[in-house]
């Protein structure tokens, strides 16, 4: 297993979006962290959440009910009856929420770490507002995907992974031979390597598709949202292999990610 954290792709410019996104990511997590106790964490998830089966349809107390009984069956020691009488946003709205929000710490770390790594050269690539309106396109593209690929699920899926995925799919269709500084981990040992983004990125979605095609046998209704990260990274390739190349590049030298 490897794990990128860094490249060696230097700046054009100062990546003022990917600073705001992060930064919103990163104040919304704080938000959700300090709220009284779980249920009230639960209830922000499940109110900004996307959630499939709601998004097409579904009776909103049925959704509720459900997720009550799934969090009573977790953590019994918590009554969770308040759920049942929860306000959900309109399931399109949640197409724009759910990639603000994250499950847990390793989610964000995570998610951030991606983010700050890759995001910075896309945003080179394309200026900062065509950015901005890229990011939102990939998240869109993957909440998409995946409300076409589990239509009854009634989990809520949060994260930006979706439109991070995104900006994996543009950075390996622009910069393919960048290298990507990567922690490899054998067993208890522990190493880096440096390799082109198109092994990584490449070896990343591979990872992706396999696992979303094994969700599709097994029937899993929670957990990671494969085809998110699948449509975000189809959105993001092909949005820079048609729009994205002919962009010139006239600064050559900068900081690193």
């Amino acid at each position: 297993m490897f794990f990128p954290y860094k490249d060696d792709n230097p700046r054009i410019l100062v990546p003022y979006v990917t600073y705001a996104i992060l930064a919103t990511n990163v104040l919304i997590f704080g938000y959700q962290m300090l709220l009284p106790d779980l249920l009230a964490q639960q209830s922000f998830t499940l109110r900004f959440g996307l959630i499939p089966a709601y998004f097409w349809g579904a009776d909103a107390q049925t959704v509720l009910d459900f997720n009550r009984d799934i969090m009573g069956q977790a953590y019994r020691h918590i009554s969770w009856s308040s759920l049942g009488d929860l306000y959900l946003l309109p399931g399109i709205v949640t197409l724009f929420t759910a990639p603000f929000l994250h499950g847990g710490w390793m989610h964000i770390i995570g998610n951030m770490l991606f983010l700050y790594v890759f995001a910075d050269n896309v945003e080179g690539a394309l200026g900062h507002y065509k950015f901005l309106g890229f990011y939102i396109l990939t998240a869109l593209a993957a909440g998409l995907l995946h409300l076409l690929m589990a239509p009854d699920n009634m989990l809520p899926v949060v994260g930006a992974s979706g439109a991070i995925s995104g900006v994996l799919g543009a950075y390996v269709v622009r910069y393919p031979r960048a290298r990507i500084h990567v922690l490899v981990f054998i067993v208890i040992f522990i190493t880096t390597i440096r390799l082109p983004a198109m092994v990584v990125l490449g070896w990343w979605f591979l990872v992706q598709a396999i696992n979303g095609m094994v969700s599709l046998q097994t029937e899993l209704s929670g957990g990671i949202a494969w085809f998110e990260h699948i449509g975000g990274f189809v959105a993001g390739f092909s949005y820079m292999a048609i729009f994205g190349r002919g962009r010139k590049l006239s600064v050559r030298h900068g900081r690193h990610s």
